[in-house]
């Protein structure tokens, strides 16, 4: 018999038969369909109404819309986009006071900042160039739209260990703030977010998204365990790992057989309509077995995070809690891949990328 559950999904009924909530957003006017549990979560984990929730969501999606496509026609001017949750507005940074009003016109909250995000990129660039020379200590860096700056981080009393870093990978350490942090971040191992399955008949890991053929989950669950075929949360035969990278990113592609059918769902039944990724200050979710749904907010993106087992590049950094889970998503918007954190800090790899470097298309619900 042909099984049609994954992640999570009993049955395409079970959708109509209340596990989907149609919601309308009030500023677009338009039905966004939302697992009912997604909005207490955020109620719960942000400090909202229920109907501040609905408002936050509705837009974060219009602000992460204006912000990409002031991305394009600003270029090189473009100093990063930011949610400001107080306005419910995107807040797009530009290297000229001469492109303020530019972006007013287009609705968005303006500030003029020092670099570009180009530059900003090319300094961690420079910094992922040099990683191999950095201190175990250095246990992070990334571009921080927020205040403008490369964010690098190390383990408390330790700032000299950064500073050296930095002043050897040829950086302009103006470019850069550094931050202390109480314990290093470390991968995530036998989570239950999205649906668990298990490689070799052994380790266990989550699925992360729903793909032509298959699914996206971290490449971590492959290269560290070595491979071998897969099982589900059931233990029926599911396919086996087609490509993966890690570390240096952290996706793995996995095929599954024909007893398995991809679904354009989370686990808890939430639809996955797109991808499209969220502003830093947008909220993001997760949902897992264990904890159910928690959320959080982006804190910052293009993240090179360095764990024992090997350094990531490309992440993007987030408070939600993560003892659980491997499907990040804003909304209906698929956004990462859980990869690793620690107490305080999680990290996600992009959805996009994942999907670019190995070839595949979001199947969406």
């Amino acid at each position: 018999m042909k099984i049609i559950r994954f992640l999570g999904i009993a049955a395409a009924a079970a959708a109509t038969a209340g596990t989907l909530a149609g919601v309308t957003t009030p500023a677009a006017g338009a039905t966004t369909l939302l697992n009912p549990d997604m909005v207490p979560a955020m109620q719960r984990d942000l400090g909202l109404t229920h109907d501040q929730a609905i408002a936050r969501l509705a837009s974060e999606d219009a602000a992460s819309k204006v912000g990409q496509s002031l991305e394009a026609a600003l270029g090189d001017s473009f100093g990063g986009l930011t949610y400001d949750a107080a306005t419910g507005k995107a807040r797009v940074a530009v290297t000229s006071p001469a492109l303020v009003e530019r972006v007013r016109a287009a609705g968005a909250e303006a500030q003029v900042v020092r670099y570009s995000v180009r530059q900003l990129d090319s300094a961690v660039t420079k910094l992922n160039a040099g990683e191999q020379t950095a201190a175990k200590a250095v246990t992070s860096w990334g571009v921080d739209p927020a205040s403008n700056r490369v964010t690098v981080t190390v383990l408390n009393g330790q700032r000299a260990a950064a500073e050296s870093f930095v002043n050897s990978s040829g950086v302009d350490a103006s470019s850069v703030q550094f931050v202390e942090a109480a314990q290093a971040p470390k991968l995530h191992y036998n989570v239950l977010g999205g649906d668990a399955y298990y490689i070799g008949g052994s380790s266990r890991c989550s699925v992360g998204f729903s793909v032509s053929g298959g699914f996206l989950t971290a490449g971590h669950c492959a290269a560290l365990t070595g491979g071998g075929a897969l099982t589900g949360y059931n233990r029926v035969s599911m396919g086996s790992f087609s490509s993966y990278r890690f570390p240096g990113s952290d996706y793995a592609f996995a095929r599954v057989n024909s007893n398995w059918t991809p679904v354009g769902q989370i686990n808890n039944g939430t639809r996955v309509s797109g991808s499209t990724a969220a502003a830093v200050g947008a909220s993001v979710c997760k949902s897992g077995s264990t904890t159910g749904w928690t959320c959080g907010t982006i804190r910052a993106k293009n993240q090179t995070v360095r764990y024992a087992e090997g350094t990531v590049t490309g992440m993007v950094l987030t408070n939600a809690h993560s003892d659980s889970g491997g499907s990040f998503i804003s909304g209906n918007q698929a956004q990462g891949l859980l990869s690793g954190g620690d107490t305080v800090n999680t990290y996600y790899f992009p959805v996009t990328t994942a999907l670019s470097a190995t070839g595949t298309t979001l199947v969406r619900g």
